[in-house]
């Protein structure tokens, strides 16, 4: 949610930031809303002022025995004229909210019109079997798909070793970044996902309990952002580490990545989320930034970051930065990890405000959220990467002290 007072004191500005998003037609249709409701809102006060008046003459004039005539004629023209503007005015504000519900976030300055590529690191252009070759029936994809359809696998014996230990791992990590592990719900009301900007935006992605009204996230960002809904938070900032399974329905993908467990329904994923004060937001974005490109390095992952342009972000980020590690299998960069820096847009909406250390009035936090490790595609990266020429894989060494094997022998 955008700041109603920025944009009705520095409107140009932000109609410039949000055309860059092509939603400047939006923020133009919440101009005359607002307009219209700030016209009515003194006018159905002066006729309710009015109303009042004209009952306590019409009051006064049956106790004292007088002509009440004129009065009553003046309330029945009175009254329905303030119910048309009290309807109007309901009118006016749903749309307006709506209007504001559908804005974006304005893109920060420095978020690129076209796909940037700000760095590479490590040695890509390697080639070699994907990890469906490479692991056999340790990703059972046929079970998966008999039990819950497509896009379901069964991660057997070793991989589940695996994976505990990535996860274990990170949260050690971020641990040592001031970040506290959470386990949050998976099922949320529709307010959490208005909250951090899936709603409205995403619906299509998103799985739905209606006999319950609740939903399945597709990232515990979700959840976390809402932790601290509606509260005046101490002690900015706030780091949480997030371990959840998740879930998409990957609509619109039909025949895109249908090859193993690179898109699918469910997953699990360590998400970093942090509360900061308006003036560290950049610093912070970095500071995660900074922490994905560690653990991807530490697992020998050849990767480059690319900075996002302003049509692929959604609608609650001000900038995003991807992490994209080299697969072989597919001869390619695709995209592994990601951070975003979304203002105090998810703040707004979700009632979170502190009071800055500089002191002054309550002020609503800046929200960032960062990928630390999506598990199914980091197995990926990890078995292509370190896949040795005459079959198996060596395990990195740093999830060795965590519980994973040294090595993953395939098994038919």
């Amino acid at each position: 949610m955008l700041d109603p007072r920025l944009i009705r004191g520095d409107t140009d500005a932000v109609r410039a930031q949000l055309a860059r998003r092509g939603a400047e037609g939006t923020l133009d249709e919440w101009l005359r809303l607002d307009a219209r409701r700030r016209e009515l809102l003194p006018e159905l006060e002066d006729a309710r002022a009015e109303r009042n008046t004209t009952s306590e003459a019409i009051g006064r004039a049956k106790r004292e025995g007088g002509d009440a005539s004129e009065a009553i004629a003046a309330m029945q023209e009175l009254s329905p004229r303030v119910k048309a503007m009290e309807t109007e005015l309901a009118e006016v504000e749903a749309a307006r909210d709506a209007a504001m519900a559908s804005l974006p976030n304005p893109p920060e300055p420095e978020a690129p019109d076209e796909e940037r590529v700000v760095r590479e690191v490590g040695e890509a252009g390697a080639t070699g079997r994907d990890h469906l070759e490479l692991l056999g029936d340790l990703v059972d994809m046929e079970r998966g798909a008999r039990l819950s359809g497509s896009r379901f696998s069964y991660l057997r014996g070793p991989l589940v070793l695996l994976e505990l230990a990535l996860v274990r791992w990170a949260l050690e990590v971020l641990g040592g970044y001031g970040f506290e592990p959470v386990i949050p719900p998976v099922l949320v009301r529709e307010h959490a996902l208005f909250g951090t900007g899936f709603l409205p935006d995403t619906e299509q992605q998103i799985y739905r309990v209606a006999e319950d009204d609740l939903f399945l996230v597709g990232t515990s960002e979700v959840a976390l952002a809402s932790m601290h809904a509606d509260e005046i938070v101490e002690g900015v900032p706030l780091r949480y580490a997030g371990f959840s399974p998740c879930f998409r329905r990957e609509a619109g993908a039909a025949g895109k990545d249908t090859r193993g467990i690179f898109r699918v329904h469910q997953f699990d994923k360590v998400e970093m989320f942090a509360f900061v004060e308006a003036s560290e937001a950049v610093a912070e974005h970095e500071r995660i930034l900074a922490i994905e490109e560690e653990l991807v390095s530490a697992l020998g992952i050849p990767y480059r970051v690319v900075d996002i342009p302003v049509d692929d972000l959604g609608a609650s980020a001000a900038r995003k930065f991807d992490l994209e590690a080299w697969l072989p299998g597919q001869g390619r960069f695709r995209e592994l990890t990601s951070c975003s820096n979304t203002t105090d847009f998810q703040a707004r909406r979700l009632g979170v405000r502190h009071r800055p250390a500089g002191g002054g009035g309550l002020e609503h936090v800046h929200t960032l959220n960062g990928t630390a490790v999506a598990v199914g595609r980091t197995i990926i990266a990890v078995v292509e990467n370190h896949q040795r020429e005459g079959g198996g894989v060596d395990v990195p060494e740093v999830l060795r002290e965590f519980g994973a094997p040294a090595e993953i022998a395939p098994r038919d």
